[in-house]
């Protein structure tokens, strides 16, 4: 815990001491060659992880329980020491470094969602907040139809970190356009209240622009009690999301 409170103090940033700039044709930041195995490993075992505890539950798995989880499950290895420090330092270091501008959602990486606050979505396999957020989703089948689903809910510290990770593999270890897309694991309003929806039977299709040329998303913009986080050319550098719900 004297580690996490030291990182969460100090800053520790992951330009230099995981990732480094290319510098040769773009300022993006990456990942390190020799630390490619790490993050390799880090998200094999949080894919892993997801398995073993369900989609659903994952998205309120804390970073504690993951840890035990992993350590005490007899067909998983525990998280090492260093993926463990990986996994801090992705959590405290201040994104502003990869270009990224949002604001900090969760102060802490032990940060704890408790299922009393929650109630699971029928149908969806996700969670939102009990009161504002679970009555606008409520409001939005009301108001815009059934064809509007809930997509993504409530994330926990280890679901955005698990989502972050393989965002950042996925882009061949560059962070900063990983960001762009799936914010780092402490920046995520999923994690207090926003959520995101789509068109029933659309699948991927709902987290691409795309979105923003049905009826539901038109819809979606006349509704008077919500609006859209990540807006074209939002000041947090995150992309257009037009399904992003904002709540808080």
């Amino acid at each position: 815990m004297e580690r996490r409170k030291f990182l969460a103090l100090m800053g520790v940033s992951v330009v230099g001491s995981v990732a480094c700039a290319k510098e040769e044709s773009t300022a993006d930041i990456w990942v390190r060659d020799e630390h490619k195995p790490l993050l390799e490993s880090t998200c094999k075992k949080l894919d892993f992880l997801e398995n073993i505890v369900g989609h659903g539950k994952f998205n309120l798995l804390s970073f504690d329980d993951a840890l035990r989880i992993a350590k005490n499950h007899p067909k998983m290895l525990a998280f090492t020491p260093a993926e463990i420090a990986y996994m801090e330092e992705v959590f405290y270091t201040d994104p502003k470094a990869y270009g990224f501008y949002g604001k900090r959602t969760i102060d802490t990486i032990t940060d704890v969602i408790l299922e009393k606050n929650v109630i699971k979505v029928h149908g969806t396999g996700h969670y939102l907040f009990k009161g504002q957020s679970h009555d606008a989703l409520f409001r939005i089948v009301k108001d815009v139809g059934s064809s509007v689903v809930l997509t993504s809910g409530i994330r926990s510290v280890m679901k955005q970190m698990s989502l972050h990770l393989n965002k950042i593999k996925n882009e061949n270890g560059n962070i900063t356009v990983a960001s762009r897309s799936l914010v780092p694991p402490a920046y995520s309003y999923h994690s207090i209240g926003d959520f995101d929806v789509g068109k029933r039977g659309w699948g991927h299709e709902n987290f691409t622009a795309n979105f923003a040329r049905t009826q539901e998303f038109w819809s979606l913009q006349k509704l008077p009690y919500i609006s859209m986080r990540y807006t074209v050319g939002n000041a947090d550098g995150v992309r257009f999301e037009p399904w992003h719900v904002q709540i808080v």
